[in-house]
């Protein structure tokens, strides 16, 4: 399986968005948590810092497997938007823009995660469900790196290396872990450089604009007839953005894994059976169900362990 321009872009923008901004700063960190947690949720928020403030150009290389890819990235700023453009170099020539962003959006899983914190009434976060560990890390592109080490205090998800330049804090390589910290994917700069530059451009034979939907509007052609709930989720996975009752899809993050859950009204019973594709830390799970006497197939993708697509699987209900 070969991965996409999109899909890559999705990795990096999503690591450096979704897991850095949904940390709060140290000092609100400091009553509740150990100082090793307090230094790691400090550094991923320099993190979140950098996506907002970090303009560069560079060569990222992202590997699943046997599968290596090489992409060109860059971002830059003007009149408060950023403006990024991922460019495959390896394989079929394909390219990702995404143009104007805000740099005030903030998407509804930071909110949301930030306010399940508060609603907890703990003030350290990730580490209610992961362990951090911060190390020097080692030289990455030129740059010298701070590590931290992220292991989940639980099987419901995957850890994580993350080596951040000790400068600017700018992510410079990721890799996921699974079982035994087996490496499941990696992407780190190979190449990088600061600041607002000409991008040099390649021929690409396909351009895909990166979409950027309001997370409250609805596909009403996609919709249900009838209501369902996800019953069961790990600690800690909280929605991402607010759906209906009967919207076919829902997302849910604990601010580093991500994942969704499709529902499917089928026109006749389906074969018991279910069907598994992974690559890399990816997980599609799908599985024919009936419920209430409707046939419909239930698809888990997202960043998890299949142990855990498989229970939320197991945990979706008509509401009567």
């Amino acid at each position: 399986m070969v991965i996409t321009a999109r899909s890559l872009l999705h990795t990096l923008a999503g690591h450096a968005v979704l897991l850095a901004c949904l940390i709060a700063t140290p000092s609100a960190l400091a009553a509740d948590c150990s100082a090793t947690d307090t230094e790691a949720l400090g550094w991923l928020a320099k993190m979140s810092r950098s996506y907002r403030e970090v303009a560069y150009h560079g060569v990222v290389t992202f590997q699943r497997g046997d599968d290596l890819q090489v992409m060109q990235i860059a971002r830059s700023f003007q009149a408060g938007e950023s403006h990024e453009l991922l460019t495959r170099l390896t394989g079929q020539g394909a390219q990702v823009v995404r143009a104007t962003h805000p740099l005030d959006c903030t998407h509804p899983g930071q909110q949301l995660l930030q306010l399940g914190e508060q609603s907890r009434g703990s003030e350290c976060g990730l580490a209610q469900y992961y362990r951090f560990q911060v190390e020097e890390g080692d030289r990455i592109a030129g740059r010298q790196a701070v590590r931290i080490g992220i292991q989940p205090r639980d099987m419901y998800r995957y850890g994580y290396v993350l080596e951040l330049d000790r400068e600017t804090g700018l992510l410079l390589r990721i890799s996921t872990l699974g079982r035994g910290d087996q490496i499941l994917e990696r992407f780190q700069f190979a190449d990088l450089d600061y600041g607002e530059f000409p991008i040099p451009q390649r021929p690409v034979d396909t351009v895909h604009p990166a979409r950027h939907p309001h997370p409250d509007l609805v596909d009403e052609e996609a919709a249900l007839s009838a209501p369902w709930l996800v019953s069961w989720l790990p600690r800690g996975f909280t929605p991402t953005d607010a759906v209906t009752a009967v919207s076919a899809r829902r997302t849910y993050t604990d601010g580093l894994a991500v994942f969704s859950v499709f529902l499917e009204q089928l026109p006749r019973e389906m074969r018991p059976g279910e069907g598994v594709a992974r690559q890399g830390s990816t997980t599609s799970y799908t599985r024919g169900m009936s419920l209430a006497g409707k046939p419909l197939l239930v698809t888990i993708v997202g960043e998890v362990p299949l142990n855990t697509a498989r229970m939320v699987a197991d945990s979706v209900r008509l509401v009567p």
